[in-house]
Protein backbone atom coordinates (compact mmCIF):
# COMPACT_ATOMS: atom_id res chain seq x y z
CA UNK A 1 0.00 0.00 0.00
CA UNK A 2 2.52 2.16 0.84
CA UNK A 3 4.93 1.16 -2.08
CA UNK A 4 1.23 2.17 -4.42
CA UNK A 5 1.19 6.15 -2.84
CA UNK A 6 5.03 6.27 -3.16
CA UNK A 7 4.94 5.14 -7.06
CA UNK A 8 1.48 7.55 -7.52
CA UNK A 9 3.37 10.46 -6.08
CA UNK A 10 6.23 9.83 -8.25
CA UNK A 11 4.13 9.54 -11.12
CA UNK A 12 2.30 12.89 -10.93
CA UNK A 13 5.70 14.73 -10.18
CA UNK A 14 6.79 13.70 -13.58
CA UNK A 15 3.94 14.70 -15.41
CA UNK A 16 4.13 17.93 -13.72
CA UNK A 17 7.55 18.97 -14.80
CA UNK A 18 6.57 17.94 -18.26
CA UNK A 19 4.06 20.39 -18.42
CA UNK A 20 1.70 17.72 -19.63
CA UNK A 21 -0.97 18.51 -16.79
CA UNK A 22 0.29 21.95 -15.27
CA UNK A 23 -2.64 24.18 -13.71
CA UNK A 24 -1.04 27.35 -14.63
CA UNK A 25 -1.66 29.82 -17.03
CA UNK A 26 0.08 28.76 -20.73
CA UNK A 27 3.71 31.07 -21.20
CA UNK A 28 3.32 33.72 -24.12
CA UNK A 29 5.93 32.98 -26.73
CA UNK A 30 8.88 35.39 -27.30
CA UNK A 31 9.09 37.66 -30.63
CA UNK A 32 10.33 35.16 -34.08
CA UNK A 33 13.35 36.33 -35.00
CA UNK A 34 12.20 38.48 -38.44
CA UNK A 35 9.65 40.04 -35.55
CA UNK A 36 13.33 41.03 -33.55
CA UNK A 37 15.01 42.44 -36.27
CA UNK A 38 12.22 45.06 -37.31
CA UNK A 39 13.14 48.52 -37.00
CA UNK A 40 11.54 50.17 -33.33
CA UNK A 41 9.62 53.62 -33.44
CA UNK A 42 11.06 56.53 -31.52
CA UNK A 43 8.57 57.20 -29.18
CA UNK A 44 8.58 60.97 -29.18
CA UNK A 45 8.91 60.68 -33.57
CA UNK A 46 6.26 58.45 -34.46
CA UNK A 47 6.40 57.32 -38.05
CA UNK A 48 3.98 59.00 -40.68
CA UNK A 49 2.18 57.76 -43.68
CA UNK A 50 3.94 58.51 -46.65
CA UNK A 51 2.14 59.69 -49.84
CA UNK A 52 2.31 56.28 -51.49
CA UNK A 53 1.86 54.72 -47.90
CA UNK A 54 4.89 53.74 -46.85
CA UNK A 55 6.21 54.41 -43.09
CA UNK A 56 8.69 57.07 -43.43
CA UNK A 57 11.06 58.37 -40.13
CA UNK A 58 10.50 62.21 -38.44
CA UNK A 59 13.63 63.22 -38.41
CA UNK A 60 14.10 65.38 -35.24
CA UNK A 61 14.22 69.12 -35.85
CA UNK A 62 18.33 70.57 -35.60
CA UNK A 63 19.34 72.63 -32.92
CA UNK A 64 19.39 76.50 -34.29
CA UNK A 65 23.45 76.61 -33.95
CA UNK A 66 23.23 72.96 -36.19
CA UNK A 67 20.89 75.63 -38.66
CA UNK A 68 22.75 76.77 -42.13
CA UNK A 69 23.75 80.40 -42.60
CA UNK A 70 21.09 82.19 -44.34
CA UNK A 71 22.05 82.93 -47.57
CA UNK A 72 23.10 86.69 -47.80
CA UNK A 73 20.93 89.00 -48.74
CA UNK A 74 21.71 90.34 -52.51
CA UNK A 75 23.36 93.39 -53.05
CA UNK A 76 22.78 95.58 -54.58
CA UNK A 77 19.01 95.06 -55.58
CA UNK A 78 18.59 97.19 -58.41
CA UNK A 79 19.01 96.27 -62.27
CA UNK A 80 22.58 96.45 -63.30
CA UNK A 81 23.52 99.20 -65.63
CA UNK A 82 24.73 99.02 -68.90
CA UNK A 83 27.86 99.41 -69.68
CA UNK A 84 29.10 99.92 -72.94
CA UNK A 85 33.23 100.66 -71.51
CA UNK A 86 34.96 97.18 -72.55
CA UNK A 87 36.41 97.90 -68.96
CA UNK A 88 34.31 98.20 -65.54
CA UNK A 89 34.29 97.23 -62.09
CA UNK A 90 32.69 98.34 -59.00
CA UNK A 91 33.69 97.26 -55.52
CA UNK A 92 32.93 97.86 -51.56
CA UNK A 93 35.90 99.97 -50.78
CA UNK A 94 36.10 99.02 -47.29
CA UNK A 95 35.72 94.53 -47.82
CA UNK A 96 36.53 94.94 -51.52
CA UNK A 97 33.70 93.05 -52.39
CA UNK A 98 33.07 92.68 -55.95
CA UNK A 99 29.15 94.40 -56.66
CA UNK A 100 29.75 94.43 -60.75
CA UNK A 101 32.17 93.45 -63.36
CA UNK A 102 33.17 93.49 -66.73
CA UNK A 103 36.45 92.33 -68.46
CA UNK A 104 37.80 93.67 -65.03
CA UNK A 105 40.88 91.41 -65.14
CA UNK A 106 41.34 92.46 -68.86
CA UNK A 107 45.16 94.19 -69.32
CA UNK A 108 44.91 98.17 -70.77
CA UNK A 109 46.59 101.30 -70.80
CA UNK A 110 45.28 103.14 -68.22
CA UNK A 111 46.90 106.78 -68.66
CA UNK A 112 47.02 108.95 -65.65
CA UNK A 113 44.69 106.67 -62.99
CA UNK A 114 48.66 105.58 -62.40
CA UNK A 115 49.56 108.87 -61.06
CA UNK A 116 47.46 106.89 -57.75
CA UNK A 117 50.33 104.91 -57.89
CA UNK A 118 52.83 107.52 -58.05
CA UNK A 119 50.86 109.35 -55.36
CA UNK A 120 50.97 106.61 -52.57
CA UNK A 121 55.00 105.86 -53.26
CA UNK A 122 55.57 109.39 -52.51
CA UNK A 123 53.30 108.49 -49.50
CA UNK A 124 55.11 105.75 -48.19
CA UNK A 125 58.46 107.60 -48.90
CA UNK A 126 58.97 110.04 -46.61
CA UNK A 127 56.35 113.20 -45.10
CA UNK A 128 54.18 115.15 -46.95
CA UNK A 129 56.00 118.63 -45.44
CA UNK A 130 59.12 117.75 -47.52
CA UNK A 131 60.29 120.46 -49.86
CA UNK A 132 60.75 119.19 -53.66
CA UNK A 133 63.40 121.88 -55.61
CA UNK A 134 62.26 121.74 -59.34
CA UNK A 135 64.94 120.48 -61.79
CA UNK A 136 64.83 121.37 -65.90
CA UNK A 137 64.31 117.70 -66.62
CA UNK A 138 61.46 117.63 -64.41
CA UNK A 139 59.83 119.76 -67.24
CA UNK A 140 60.45 117.65 -70.11
CA UNK A 141 57.34 116.68 -70.91
CA UNK A 142 53.80 116.91 -73.08
CA UNK A 143 50.88 118.38 -71.74
CA UNK A 144 49.02 118.48 -69.18
CA UNK A 145 51.22 120.37 -67.51
CA UNK A 146 51.60 122.86 -64.45
CA UNK A 147 54.60 124.40 -66.40
CA UNK A 148 56.61 124.41 -63.35
CA UNK A 149 60.02 125.93 -63.56
CA UNK A 150 63.72 124.75 -62.67
CA UNK A 151 64.42 126.09 -59.40
CA UNK A 152 61.44 126.86 -58.24
CA UNK A 153 60.49 124.78 -54.57
CA UNK A 154 57.17 123.30 -53.47
CA UNK A 155 56.15 120.88 -50.33
CA UNK A 156 55.31 117.37 -51.46
CA UNK A 157 51.62 118.38 -50.45
CA UNK A 158 51.80 120.85 -52.94
CA UNK A 159 52.44 119.39 -55.51
CA UNK A 160 50.60 116.03 -54.45
CA UNK A 161 47.13 117.95 -54.66
CA UNK A 162 47.99 119.43 -58.13
CA UNK A 163 48.97 116.00 -58.98
CA UNK A 164 45.20 114.76 -58.32
CA UNK A 165 43.35 117.75 -58.88
CA UNK A 166 44.88 118.47 -62.04
CA UNK A 167 47.18 115.67 -63.10
CA UNK A 168 50.50 117.34 -64.05
CA UNK A 169 52.58 115.54 -65.63
CA UNK A 170 55.54 117.48 -65.20
CA UNK A 171 54.53 117.67 -61.35
CA UNK A 172 54.64 113.61 -61.62
CA UNK A 173 58.21 113.71 -62.72
CA UNK A 174 59.00 116.08 -60.27
CA UNK A 175 58.25 114.17 -57.82
CA UNK A 176 59.30 110.88 -58.96
CA UNK A 177 62.92 112.22 -59.43
CA UNK A 178 63.02 113.42 -56.28
CA UNK A 179 61.64 110.31 -54.20
CA UNK A 180 64.06 108.09 -56.49
CA UNK A 181 66.79 110.50 -58.00
CA UNK A 182 65.73 109.04 -61.31
CA UNK A 183 62.24 107.92 -63.07
CA UNK A 184 63.93 104.54 -64.04
CA UNK A 185 64.44 104.21 -59.78
CA UNK A 186 61.47 105.09 -58.81
CA UNK A 187 59.36 102.93 -62.00
CA UNK A 188 61.07 99.87 -59.83
CA UNK A 189 59.27 101.06 -56.47
CA UNK A 190 55.99 101.93 -58.42
CA UNK A 191 56.24 98.24 -59.58
CA UNK A 192 57.58 96.87 -56.11
CA UNK A 193 54.90 98.34 -54.19
CA UNK A 194 51.80 97.67 -56.97
CA UNK A 195 53.15 93.85 -55.91
CA UNK A 196 53.07 94.79 -51.93
CA UNK A 197 49.45 96.15 -52.17
CA UNK A 198 48.06 93.30 -54.40
CA UNK A 199 47.97 94.70 -57.96
CA UNK A 200 49.45 91.24 -59.48
CA UNK A 201 48.32 91.76 -62.79
CA UNK A 202 50.07 95.64 -63.81
CA UNK A 203 53.38 96.79 -64.79
CA UNK A 204 54.35 100.81 -64.88
CA UNK A 205 57.07 102.28 -67.18
CA UNK A 206 56.57 106.00 -66.00
CA UNK A 207 54.83 108.09 -63.41
CA UNK A 208 52.71 109.97 -65.53
CA UNK A 209 50.82 107.48 -67.12
CA UNK A 210 51.81 108.96 -71.01
CA UNK A 211 51.67 105.17 -73.48
CA UNK A 212 54.46 103.56 -72.97
CA UNK A 213 54.89 99.93 -74.39
CA UNK A 214 54.93 97.12 -71.97
CA UNK A 215 52.88 99.32 -69.51
CA UNK A 216 49.56 97.88 -68.47
CA UNK A 217 47.23 97.24 -65.28
CA UNK A 218 43.53 96.42 -65.39
CA UNK A 219 40.07 97.52 -63.48
CA UNK A 220 40.77 94.69 -60.98
CA UNK A 221 44.26 96.12 -59.84
CA UNK A 222 42.79 99.95 -59.94
CA UNK A 223 40.64 99.21 -57.58
CA UNK A 224 42.82 97.51 -54.84
CA UNK A 225 45.01 100.69 -55.73
CA UNK A 226 41.98 103.26 -55.04
CA UNK A 227 41.24 101.17 -51.68
CA UNK A 228 44.97 102.23 -50.92
CA UNK A 229 44.31 105.62 -51.55
CA UNK A 230 41.03 105.95 -49.59
CA UNK A 231 43.25 105.55 -46.30
CA UNK A 232 45.17 108.63 -46.66
CA UNK A 233 43.12 111.98 -44.90
CA UNK A 234 45.05 114.47 -47.12
CA UNK A 235 44.63 112.20 -50.29
CA UNK A 236 40.43 112.37 -49.71
CA UNK A 237 40.93 116.03 -49.17
CA UNK A 238 42.93 116.07 -52.42
CA UNK A 239 40.70 114.41 -54.54
CA UNK A 240 37.22 115.90 -53.29
CA UNK A 241 38.33 119.60 -54.23
CA UNK A 242 36.66 121.06 -57.08
CA UNK A 243 39.05 123.81 -57.64
CA UNK A 244 41.92 125.69 -56.09
CA UNK A 245 44.35 128.37 -56.47
CA UNK A 246 48.01 126.97 -57.04
CA UNK A 247 50.51 129.30 -55.80
CA UNK A 248 53.60 129.47 -57.56
CA UNK A 249 56.54 130.98 -55.67
CA UNK A 250 56.90 134.49 -55.91
CA UNK A 251 53.10 135.01 -55.63
CA UNK A 252 51.47 134.11 -59.06
CA UNK A 253 48.61 131.93 -58.92
CA UNK A 254 46.70 129.72 -61.07
CA UNK A 255 42.93 128.51 -60.76
CA UNK A 256 43.38 124.66 -60.82
CA UNK A 257 39.83 122.46 -61.85
CA UNK A 258 39.68 118.70 -60.85
CA UNK A 259 39.38 117.19 -63.98
CA UNK A 260 36.62 114.35 -62.30
CA UNK A 261 33.06 115.85 -63.87
CA UNK A 262 31.43 113.54 -61.24
CA UNK A 263 32.17 115.56 -58.64
CA UNK A 264 29.69 117.57 -60.04
CA UNK A 265 26.95 115.19 -61.38
CA UNK A 266 26.55 113.49 -58.04
CA UNK A 267 26.68 115.10 -54.71
CA UNK A 268 27.77 112.09 -52.44
CA UNK A 269 31.02 111.35 -55.27
CA UNK A 270 34.44 111.94 -53.02
CA UNK A 271 36.64 111.86 -55.80
CA UNK A 272 39.68 109.56 -57.40
CA UNK A 273 41.49 110.04 -60.68
CA UNK A 274 40.59 110.73 -64.55
CA UNK A 275 42.90 109.57 -67.05
CA UNK A 276 42.97 109.82 -71.64
CA UNK A 277 45.34 109.30 -73.94
CA UNK A 278 44.64 108.09 -77.28
CA UNK A 279 45.52 104.02 -76.24
CA UNK A 280 43.76 104.12 -73.01
CA UNK A 281 40.45 106.04 -74.04
CA UNK A 282 38.63 107.94 -71.47
CA UNK A 283 39.58 106.10 -68.02
CA UNK A 284 38.02 107.08 -64.44
CA UNK A 285 38.69 105.54 -60.89
CA UNK A 286 35.44 107.48 -58.92
CA UNK A 287 34.48 106.99 -55.70
CA UNK A 288 31.13 107.34 -53.60
CA UNK A 289 29.82 107.53 -50.24
CA UNK A 290 25.98 107.59 -48.95
CA UNK A 291 24.97 106.32 -45.76
CA UNK A 292 27.51 103.69 -44.37
CA UNK A 293 28.22 102.31 -48.07
CA UNK A 294 31.36 103.73 -49.76
CA UNK A 295 32.10 101.89 -53.91
CA UNK A 296 34.59 102.69 -55.63
CA UNK A 297 33.85 102.48 -59.56
CA UNK A 298 36.43 102.16 -62.28
CA UNK A 299 35.64 102.88 -66.15
CA UNK A 300 38.47 102.02 -68.76
CA UNK A 301 38.60 102.76 -72.33
CA UNK A 302 35.34 104.78 -72.89
CA UNK A 303 34.40 107.65 -74.43
CA UNK A 304 33.43 111.34 -73.52
CA UNK A 305 30.68 111.77 -72.18
CA UNK A 306 30.20 107.61 -71.33
CA UNK A 307 32.86 107.54 -69.08
CA UNK A 308 31.39 110.27 -66.66
CA UNK A 309 27.41 108.66 -67.18
CA UNK A 310 28.31 105.49 -66.55
CA UNK A 311 30.66 106.15 -63.75
CA UNK A 312 27.73 107.76 -62.59
CA UNK A 313 25.42 104.69 -63.02
CA UNK A 314 28.18 102.50 -61.45
CA UNK A 315 28.13 104.85 -58.40
CA UNK A 316 24.08 104.87 -57.53
CA UNK A 317 24.32 101.03 -58.40
CA UNK A 318 26.13 100.65 -55.61
CA UNK A 319 24.82 103.04 -52.84
CA UNK A 320 21.23 103.96 -54.30
CA UNK A 321 19.25 100.81 -52.65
Amino acid sequence: MFLQGWLRSLLLLALVMTGACSPAAPLQSGPSLSEAAAPVSSPVHPPVASPVGQPVLVRPALPPEALPAPAPTPFPTRAEPQITAPSALLIDAVTGRVIFEKNASERRAVASTQKLLTALVVYRDAPLSDLVQVKASDTQVVPSKLYLKAGETYTRADLIKALIVKSGNDVAKALARDVSGSQDAFVALMNQTALEIGMWNSHFKNPHGLTAEGQYSTAHDLGTLARAILQIPYYRQCMQTKEYLFQYPGGRTRKIENTNEVLDLLPYCTGMKTGTTRASGKCLVSSGRLGNRSVIAVILGSSEPKVWQESVALLRYGLER
